[in-house]
């Protein structure tokens, strides 16, 4: 076993490309193996373990700067760098991430989890080497899904004019998470049918360059034949006429090839893009077989494969609901960025497919859009992750929320997520989307909720309106109590608790084991959380002790929103208690083990509560 030996990246160094050959078929064993027992992202390390191996076997990672875009096809990086032994541990709580973290290590430059921004941080770092006077390479490993994104593009437009020393890893399989849309994606596969070119390329470049006049007659040459080709093809590569020296397209399964190509990137010096072509999924046959749907998966039998299995969430009863509001109403139609499994529009989109439009990893564009599209007479339904939507700001305000125009958001992934942590825990939401003019927040506690929710955002609402829901399923709390913005779920004369969304299921739960204790706690349930008007504050507050609980970020939380009405108009309660997420950035881990971590589960709502009873 090669990857035994393997504790750093100077091992990998040490290898000879017979041996090379060996640790990818170990690494590709290891992350199935790995992966099966804790769960995570298969597809997309598959694809990269040459195109890791070989960054290892030019660059120095504890110096040079490697930037992941995501970042979810960082598992053989970690492996390679220290940290194989903890793979037990992968997206565990207290554990390591499942993205690169600069906490964990070195060899870690930089936090990622969404998509289209290592171009921009890798200038950033490339500009402060030139500042600072140091010498180190900084390469951005980006997937083609992500330059469906505009900041890559905004990135890559500075970069390629900046002329600093910058590589630009370009890892293009067809995918970003589901097949890939759009232009950029139809060049790419072009560029990928000229092979030929790159080595002609290389070749050519490494004759003229013995001597001094040979140098003097590439650059004369190579000055006709860019003026030549782009009066004759107009659609040549988009990275040259960026300002980037293109090398490519390189197998990206070649560690050999590769290894060579990103040493001649690393020697030109100058703004670069490696156009590495990939499978992902390589290796492991179901992953190759269903790219999609072994992207992102649980834990599963390597031998047989991961079992589809369908079990009821809130997104598989918003992809019902969609659909049956569409064969409604014939105004109906679904947007998602890129996330067309994820937010379960897969039924949606084969069965209205004129209806259905995936933009790509654009949040920003597919919510103007949608308001264009409004502003025509269409009701545009925007699938999205909460974590996801908060590129979209902007958008939301200037071009949704202005001209009040009716938009409708199906925020997804509400809340603590789980194993993905700090990047896409939904807990800013509540926030961003409350102080939005016009916009409507509608919090559902069950599938009942939503489907009711849904309903009404689509066909009896105006303006903005956003319906967010958790990841996975509907807890203790299964009625639907949706037709007031507020709704007393269980009296209780001592202290009442008050959440959205499933919050509500810990505040039952507590509300069961104070009653053991005598202590009467009552319960009751936001379902709007945006606008909150005068009448639903003094309906909440017309008790003596107030706990307020939910799953986000204290500084212009709920809580602070009605604690200020009620403050406002004499009625603050004796006892107010706030109980959220406060500043703190959540890590990775179960959302009971989170919950508990944070102090937003029923036990610690008991303990919180008994205390207050007993002051005087």
């Amino acid at each position: 076993m090669i990857l035994e030996n393997i504790s750093s990246p100077q091992d990998v160094k040490k290898l000879d490309h017979a041996q090379l050959d060996l640790l990818c078929g170990e690494l590709r064993a290891f992350v199935v193996d790995s992966v099966s027992k804790t769960g995570g992202h298969l597809a997309s390390n598959h694809g990269a373990v040459e195109l890791t191996v070989a960054i290892h076997r030019v660059f120095d990672t504890a110096r040079d700067r490697l930037v992941f875009d995501v970042g979810h096809q960082c598992y053989v990086h970690k492996a390679l760098t220290g940290r194989r032994e903890l793979f037990s541990t992968l997206r565990k709580f207290g554990g390591i991430s499942g993205f690169p973290k600069p906490h964990e290590s070195e060899h870690d430059a930089f936090i990622a989890g969404h998509a289209s921004n290592s171009v921009s941080v890798a200038l950033g770092m490339a500009r402060a080497r030139t500042l600072r006077g140091d010498d180190y390479s900084v390469i951005a490993l980006i997937g083609d899904g992500a330059l469906t994104g505009g900041l890559s593009y905004e990135g890559l437009n500075d970069a390629g004019s900046s002329g600093e020393p910058l590589i630009v890893i370009l890892n293009d399989n067809g995918m970003s998470i589901a097949s890939n849309v759009g232009a950029v994606s139809g060049h790419l596969s072009l560029l990928r049918t000229r092979p030929g070119y790159f080595r002609f390329k290389k070749t050519y470049r490494r004759i003229l360059g013995y001597t001094d006049f040979g140098a003097k007659i590439y650059r004369f040459n190579h000055r006709i034949k860019t003026n030549l080709k782009k009066a004759l093809f107009p659609n040549s590569s988009l990275f040259e006429d960026m300002g980037f020296t293109y090398l490519g397209p390189v197998d990206g399964h070649d560690t050999h090839q590769l290894t060579h190509v990103l040493r001649w990137a690393r020697d030109l010096a100058r703004p670069v893009v490696v156009h590495v072509h990939t499978v992902k999924g390589k290796g492991y046959a179901p992953a190759e077989e269903e790219p999609s749907s072994y992207h992102g998966v649980g834990v599963f039998d390597p031998e047989r494969g991961v079992e589809m299995r369908e079990s009821a969430s809130f997104s598989s009863v918003f992809g019902e609901e969609i659909c049956a509001l569409a064969a409604q109403d014939a105004r109906v139609c679904a947007i998602t960025a890129a996330m067309t499994d994820g937010t379960m529009l897969t039924r949606f989109a084969k069965t209205y497919p004129d209806r259905f439009f995936d933009v790509g990893i654009a949040e920003a564009h597919a919510v103007t859009m949608a308001a264009g599209m409004a502003a025509q007479g269409i009701v545009p339904v925007f699938a999205v992750y909460s974590s996801f939507l908060q590129r979209a700001y902007d958008s939301l305000i200037h071009d949704a929320a202005l001209s009040n125009l009716h938009v409708v958001l199906a925020v997804d992934r509400a809340g603590l997520v789980g194993a993905d942590g700090e990047t896409h825990h939904g807990c800013f939401d509540p926030l961003f989307l409350s102080g939005i003019p016009n916009m409507t927040v509608l919090c559902p506690a069950s599938f009942a909720e939503l489907r009711v929710m849904l309903r009404r955002a689509v066909l009896e609402m105006d303006g903005p309106v956003a319906v967010r829901y958790p990841r996975g399923g509907e807890g203790v709390y299964r009625d639907c109590c949706a037709d007031a913005p507020v709704v007393t779920l269980r009296g209780g004369e001592d202290i009442t608790l008050l959440g959205y969304g499933t919050m509500v299921d810990e505040l039952l739960r507590a509300s069961d084991i104070l009653a053991q204790s005598g202590v009467r706690a009552g319960v009751v349930k936001l379902n709007q959380i945006s606008p909150i008007s005068r009448e639903t504050a003094m309906e909440i507050g017309r008790c003596h002790r107030l706990l307020i609980a939910e799953e986000c970020i204290g500084a212009g939380c709920v809580g602070q929103r009605i604690a200020g009405i009620l403050a406002e108009n004499g009625l603050a309660p004796k006892r107010l208690i706030l109980k959220n997420l406060g500043k703190s950035i959540v890590a990775h881990g179960t959302v009971s083990e989170l919950r508990h971590a944070a102090g937003l589960d029923a036990e610690a709502f008991v303990r919180c509560v008994m205390e207050v009873c007993h002051e005087q």
